[in-house]
């Protein structure tokens, strides 16, 4: 027994060598696996609504798909037409981006297959993308149109209603089509009652109209 104490003794601290030169080395992260550093997004323009009138002094993008070079961020010219490269002259005043896209799709049909336009307002800044407030309130003014603004939006930036007004025949004149409209609208409801049915939606273009009192 003594001698097989002895044996046993002398093999443990091989057992140990052996054991630690036989388990398998630590695997190195594959680069795959490495962390990948965050790209910073690129800035996006302001969202405009779908039904957008470009005019004259906008900015746009325009962006042709897989083909850089065709892609360009150009002013609309006071003359309403903006110009990029293969299309010249293209009249862009009183159309939406989808409508100008789909236009500059078909010219560019001529030399690239199957063109994918794209038209980004980057910077609305006509008179079709602008709301006036004009009548007896404390600040007329034209107010830059953001989507889903109305008219409570428009009346609050103008400091509302002068000492004079008849906000109950206040009116809004809009444009659609070449076809001029008018919309009624109870101001005095809006701010003495809080009757939100009076606050409509407003659109690019609009003009509030707010009339004298008679007395």
């Amino acid at each position: 027994m003594k001698s097989l104490s002895i044996w046993i003794t002398l093999l443990l601290p091989l057992f140990a060598t052996v054991a630690c030169t036989s388990s398998p080395p630590a695997q190195k992260p594959s680069p795959s696996a490495a962390a990948v550093p965050e790209v910073p997004p690129k800035a996006i323009a302001p969202p405009v609504a779908p039904a957008y009138i470009i005019g004259p002094g906008d900015s746009l993008q325009v962006f042709v798909w897989r083909n850089a070079e065709l892609s360009s961020i150009v002013p609309v010219r006071p003359d309403g037409k903006i110009s990029t490269p293969l299309v010249e002259d293209m009249v862009a005043v009183g159309k939406t981006p989808t409508q100008l896209a789909r236009d500059i799709e078909k010219v560019l049909a001529e030399y690239v297959k199957s063109p994918q336009v794209n038209v980004i307002v980057t910077q609305p800044v006509s008179a079709f993308s602008q709301v006036k407030v004009i009548g007896q309130v404390l600040k007329p003014q034209s107010l830059p149109y953001r989507d889903g603004m109305t008219v409570l939006d428009a009346l609050l930036t103008v400091g509302g209603l002068g000492p004079y007004a008849a906000g109950n025949r206040a009116k809004v004149v809009r444009t659609d089509g070449g076809k001029q409209t008018q919309i009624n609208v109870n101001l005095e409801k809006i701010i003495d009652k809080g009757d939100m049915t009076q606050n409509i939606k407003l659109q690019s273009g609009d003009v509030i109209v707010v009339p004298e009192t008679h007395f």
